[in-house]
């Protein structure tokens, strides 16, 4: 079973929760909600999001102040945010929401069609690199015991794990050139855009390990790549 993605919905009205998730349940993931900046940053210490949408008129903590918190934690400082905002004073209104982090600035009120295309593209691009994660722990797995195994007199059965890890990752890069060609225009988002070309480089150098594990290479766990 594939696991789903979690999207955080801020805003402080009740009303603009719901229909934000009655635009997005077609998408299938897990909606959370927060209605405000403390309440937000609460979960986000406990789970892992795919992407943000933020609004930004919130009494107390605005949206501004609740993402310069996101972008200054290391664990959530790579979580796309989409500012959602009733209000429009211009480009300089506009240019802060890019300065405090945010991938994108929507103003209300927004072409649904055109919030959740946006939004599925984060949400598939977690769910890439949860994948990658996945076949890195596998890879790492197989690179420390492959000496055991090896030992044990299991030639056969080193083989056929890293014919299983590479048919998983070659579904991995399939998917991701796929995805990269649908990013591949000039209505993309650049950071959708750029965190494809990260998950890419990412995947070839995980691809590079796993073929240095071939017989006679000399592999070893320190050509597996990091993962940040």
């Amino acid at each position: 079973m594939v696991q789903k993605a979690k999207i955080l919905l801020v805003d402080d009205r009740p009303e603009n929760l719901l229909a934000l998730e009655a635009i997005l349940s077609a998408l299938d993931q897990t909606l959370v909600r927060a209605s405000s900046g403390e309440e937000a940053l609460k979960a986000l210490l406990t789970d892992d999001f795919a992407v943000i949408l933020l609004d930004v008129q919130m009494p107390g903590m605005d949206g501004f102040e609740t993402a310069a918190h996101i972008k200054r934690r290391e664990r959530t400082r790579d979580i796309p945010i989409i500012f959602l905002t009733a209000i429009n004073h211009g480009p300089h209104h506009t240019f802060r929401g890019y300065a405090a982090g945010a991938v994108d600035y929507i103003s209300k009120p927004f072409d649904p069609w055109v919030l959740r295309a946006k939004v599925s593209v984060f949400v598939e691009l977690y769910m890439k690199n949860c994948q990658l994660r996945e076949q890195a722990a596998l890879l790492r797995l197989q690179l420390e015991g492959g000496g055991k195994t090896a030992a044990g007199g299991g030639a056969k059965e080193s083989a056929g794990l890293l014919a299983e890890l590479s048919a998983r990752l070659a579904a991995v890069e399939e998917q991701a050139e796929a995805l990269s060609k649908q990013l591949d225009d000039e209505s993309a988002d650049a950071a959708a855009v750029a965190t494809a070309a990260h998950l890419e480089r990412k995947l070839t150098g995980l691809r590079r390990a796993l073929d240095a594990l071939e017989p006679g290479t000399g592999g070893g766990v320190s050509s597996l790549p990091s993962q940040n």
